[in-house]
């Protein structure tokens, strides 16, 4: 039998998440003296490239011409109404800072945040005085953005960070403003379907759901929490546990602690016909995605290789995972576990598309506990002095051989700022 939720247990809180609307491509079109509601404009990750893809647009270019996220610069029509320009990420860091300094001025540094460049939460307990009810802070935030940079925003209000955000991608984006509380969790998430609208439910847990009987929100609530415990682990706990709008999380903590992992995915600017040149990339991703783990004092136990073939050999791929003994964050060990994978599944097709990440995450200590053996000891150590080094004097201090061969990325993706030409 499945738990009682009593709601009067939880803090009711007053968190807002804050996500700037079509953050990129308004940003792109102030700068071009544009109004980013009514322009026709793309921001491209390489305008010198027709298979460039659109990494952002205008409402009114998706609206008008169907050209959004992810489409290519070759559909794009050769329209005067239509600006096409590069992605300038420094620009749209240093707009997002700016944006963090407004929010000062509501609450306190702690209480704010940042989940990326162009989405933040703000905890407004404490405020009422100065600036009114969760409603009123918004209202005023919303304005001042419009006024100060151009941009418009929506906000979803919450007792939790969880509802705030699911109050956001449900209802808030529509409307602008909107508030959750606990009581509406069975009349606005309860009949939310398919799964994957679920803020933190992909597409392959979806399916696992699926294949349970699981199609809509409220049946997640009210599934046998133990099958869920039995099936996903503490992952199950949460998901029951978050499908009633529960989360105990505190500001800026990871919602959905199972979730955490460190990944890297490119697609390749080029076919790799010779598995040899896969490898090379491979090791260059592994060296990046044991930097991120190590930035941040992590280790993990799971390391997964997804690889995409061409589409001239009718695309097609695998997504694979093995699980080491000991938690790691040796770019050796990663590249090992990847390599492992990558013989076993791969089938001589030409590679378009490679990802790896870094999962069943745990804290770096414990692999200090498991490190017995001198040179991994040195391994680990010589990993943390790299970074160093590279984090001081430039992501292209310290390469390894195979990114000066042909086949090797990281050289050129060194000199980029979010994966992207920074301009």
């Amino acid at each position: 039998m499945n738990p009682k939720i009593d709601y009067s247990m939880f803090k009711n809180r007053h968190i807002l998440c804050v996500d700037m609307k079509s953050f990129y491509a308004s940003c792109a079109a102030l700068v071009e003296g544009l109004d980013p509601l009514t322009a026709h404009l793309a921001v491209v990750a390489d305008t010198n490239r027709q298979g460039s893809v659109v990494l952002a647009a205008t409402p009114a270019l998706k609206r008008d011409f169907g050209i959004r996220t992810g489409s290519r610069l070759f559909e794009i029509p050769n329209d005067p109404k239509i600006t096409v320009v590069s992605a300038q990420m420094n620009l749209y860091l240093h707009v997002s800072t700016e944006i963090t300094r407004l929010f000062h001025k509501y609450v306190p540094k702690e209480s704010i945040h940042t989940y990326s460049v162009d989405e933040s939460f703000l905890e407004v307990d404490g405020t009422t005085k100065l600036w009114g009810t969760a409603e009123e802070v918004a209202k005023l935030i919303l304005d001042e953005l419009k006024d100060t940079f151009g941009l418009t925003a929506a906000i979803g209000i919450g007792p939790n960070m969880l509802i705030a955000k699911l109050c956001l991608d449900l209802e808030a984006k529509k409307s602008g403003i909107a508030r959750w509380t606990y009581e509406d969790i069975p009349t606005k998430l309860w009949p939310v379907t398919p799964l994957s609208n679920m803020w933190g439910i992909g597409s392959r847990l979806e399916k696992r759901l699926n294949h349970m009987g699981i199609t809509t929100v409220g049946q997640l609530a009210n599934y046998s929490l133990e099958r869920l415990e039995k099936t996903f682990g503490v992952m199950g706990n949460q998901l029951y546990y978050h499908a009633h709008g529960v989360d105990l999380s505190e500001l800026g903590a990871p919602i959905l602690e199972g979730q955490i992992s460190y990944g890297k995915s490119q697609i390749l600017l080029r076919d790799y016909p010779d598995p040899e040149e896969v490898s090379y990339v491979i090791l260059e991703m592994c060296e990046e995605v044991g930097k991120r783990a190590r930035a941040n004092r992590k280790a993990g136990r799971t390391v997964s290789l997804g690889i995409g073939y061409s589409k001239d050999e009718e695309g097609g791929g695998f997504h694979r995972s093995i699980t080491v003994e000991t938690p790691t964050n040796i770019t050796m060990e990663i590249y090992d576990a990847c390599m492992h994978l990558f013989a076993k599944f791969y089938q001589q097709k030409t590679v378009r598309k490679i990802s790896i990440s870094l999962e069943n995450i745990c804290d770096d200590q414990h692999v200090q506990l498991n490190l017995f053996e001198k040179n991994r000891i040195r391994e680990q150590k010589l990993g943390y002095v790299m970074d160093a080094v590279r984090d001081k004097y430039g992501k292209d201090a310290l390469l390894r051989a195979v990114s000066y061969t042909p086949a090797g990325t990281a050289l050129q993706r060194s000199k980029l700022v979010g994966g992207h030409y920074a301009e």
